[in-house]
């Protein structure tokens, strides 16, 4: 009987593994539709309209490889799936259900079998590079419920502290040591502002190499004479855009994300003790790692934050708003925190429950945006400034070529080209030497990313225009441009980030012909069932019609077939 059961589990095993080879090895080279590369996504189009269309996935970088070479080899995948299954809970927590071509380039697959940590399929500029650095430092820091081990093996951090001296000319700077001369040329001309966090950690990221490194403390972040370094590496580096990678052949597909639309003026909770002890609660898993127990912006997370600071509450100041004074509605904090801020490491917060995001703008406005400095009379920004009444922003004019031809003046003569630069990349003269309210670095948005920190729409751009942003150089324009001239100054903004690659800002590779047909605004192409096929159909009927679309060495045109999606070799 014993010989028997191991036989039987002998030829069991060997059934299994050939099963395996078969069905992992043989079938995806057999299937057609694992050999696809088509796929529907998201593109902005000349008028600023987002629109599905098909189109081509895209091969890894050498530096994503490199970084999905560390995926595999720190075991990423044993915890974290990438697919969307097409069932209502998937769809409306992750994004778009899967499509065979977005595998196209992964050998291995990385499906997984279990979601031990979130699916990543849709990761994708979910957060921002610096989000990412700070998770895989320490991912408590920013969920404090988190299971996942931190990564810090990805850092270079040598162990000696280094010390903190003057540079002669009234800066702070790092010693020269064998470490810091390995991360930073003391000789260079150009200079990178570095702020340690309270407890003296400074992260170093890959743009810090061949500069002079400044301390930068404006606001006695940290008070120390020696800081511990934690320095990006180029494992860390290339990792970080694989994550970015993956979802990003769906093009701006977050853009229609409905989950993460909100539009509302005015929505609160009464004010009460209990509402805001239960706001500090959220606050403290959800928020205190970057914006720091006080709420001035200096959690133990903002030292990663290189970039973009976290907000400091304490001083009041808030760059998103629809009210006509500095102070914010409820609304338009809902908004934010719902949202996120695009491009930065403020995620949107659309699954935490709605009880959740209104009890932590309680606790924000009654207890972190106070100016505390005479203690014995604590000044409420909004108790003593209220919002008011908040601006109407009405229906947009229809999208059109005019308006954006008009919208193009408009940034002319306004000047936008000073600080944004003519072509929008953020690389105008006056770029360099901004700076925000609290002394850090503030760099004009680079608008031909698609990355618009206040939200997509032209709504969205038209609102930023008329209130500017507080806190930043980035002025109000409500005063000196017509409600005309706004509306087309943000369709002109949008147009910026025209038929363009949302990761690399690189312009897609399709036809004139192509783009014509999808900038008429009567062209429908809302979801990826009817996304717009190249030549001039929509994938829904060209499918109902029995079409299919081959692949020439220009793009997707139509042919005559049996209702597939081949390849022309």
């Amino acid at each position: 009987m014993n010989f028997n059961a191991r036989f039987v589990t002998l030829v069991a095993g060997v059934f299994f593994f050939f099963l395996a080879v078969v069905t992992q090895g043989i079938l995806p080279f057999v299937e057609p539709s694992a050999r696809t590369s088509d796929v529907t996504a998201v593109v902005r189009t000349d008028l600023g309209q987002l629109k599905w269309m098909l189109t081509q996935a895209t091969d890894y970088t050498p530096l994503q490889q490199l970084g999905r070479r560390v995926y595999l080899r720190e075991g990423c995948w044993y915890c974290h799936s990438q697919y969307v299954r097409p069932v209502t809970g998937e769809t409306r927590r992750w994004g778009p259900v899967s499509e065979a071509g977005e595998y196209a380039y992964d050998v291995p697959h990385l499906f997984g079998t279990r979601r031990i940590g979130p699916d990543l399929t849709r990761v994708g500029l979910k957060y921002g590079d610096e989000w990412h650095l700070a998770h895989f430092w320490n991912p408590r820091m920013l969920t404090p419920d988190s299971i996942m081990a931190p990564f810090r093996g990805l850092f270079d951090t040598p162990e000696e502290p280094v010390k903190i001296v003057d540079d002669g000319a009234g800066n702070r700077t790092l010693e020269k040591t064998a470490i810091t001369q390995k991360l930073f040329d003391f000789a260079s001309k150009g200079q990178i502002k570095l702020t340690p966090n309270a407890d003296g950690l400074l992260f170093v990221p890959m743009q810090a190499h061949g500069k002079v490194p400044l301390i930068w403390t404006p606001n006695k972040e940290y008070t120390g004479d020696t800081v511990k370094i934690a320095a990006e590496t180029d494992d860390l580096h290339g990792l970080i855009a694989y994550v970015q990678k993956l979802g990003m052949n769906r093009g701006k597909w977050r853009d229609l994300f409905e989950p993460q639309e909100i539009e509302v003026t005015e929505v609160t909770l009464p004010r009460s003790a209990q509402w805001i002890a239960y706001g500090k609660e959220v606050y403290e898993r959800r928020c205190v790692g970057c914006h720091g127990t006080k709420g001035d912006g200096n959690g133990p997370a903002a030292t990663f934050l290189f970039n973009q600071r976290p907000r400091n509450f304490s001083a009041g100041v808030f760059k998103f708003r629809l009210s006509q004074k500095p102070v914010p509605t409820d609304g338009d904090l809902l908004r934010t925190i719902t949202r996120g801020v695009r491009g930065t490491a403020m995620p949107a917060w659309y699954e935490l429950p709605l009880n959740d995001r209104l009890a932590v703008i309680q606790y924000i406005k009654y207890e972190l945006a106070v100016d505390r400095s005479d203690a014995a009379k604590p000044y409420a920004y909004f108790i003593e400034e209220p919002p008011g009444q908040p601006l109407y922003v009405g229906k947009p004019p229809a999208p059109s070529q005019e308006i954006v031809v008009h919208g193009k003046e408009v940034w002319q003569n306004a000047k936008c080209w000073e600080c944004h630069g003519q072509t929008g990349k953020g690389d105008g003269e006056k770029a360099a030497g901004l700076k925000d309210d609290f002394s850090f670095p503030v760099p004009p948005a680079n608008l031909t990313s698609g990355q618009f920190k206040s939200g997509p729409a032209v709504e969205d751009i038209f609102r930023t225009v008329s209130t500017g942003l507080s806190g930043t150089p980035m002025p109000s324009f409500r005063d000196s441009l017509s409600e005309q001239d706004r509306w087309a100054l943000a369709y002109y903004i949008l147009s910026l980030s025209a038929f363009t690659d949302p990761l690399t800002g690189e312009p897609l590779s399709i036809s004139s012909a192509d783009k014509k047909a999808l900038d008429d605004p009567s062209l429908a192409a809302s979801t990826p069932d009817d996304a717009y096929a190249p030549g001039g159909s929509s994938k829904g009927s060209a499918a109902a019609s029995g079409t299919t679309w081959a692949e020439p060495a220009h793009g997707l045109v139509q042919a005559g077939g049996d209702g597939v999606l081949q390849r022309n070799n």
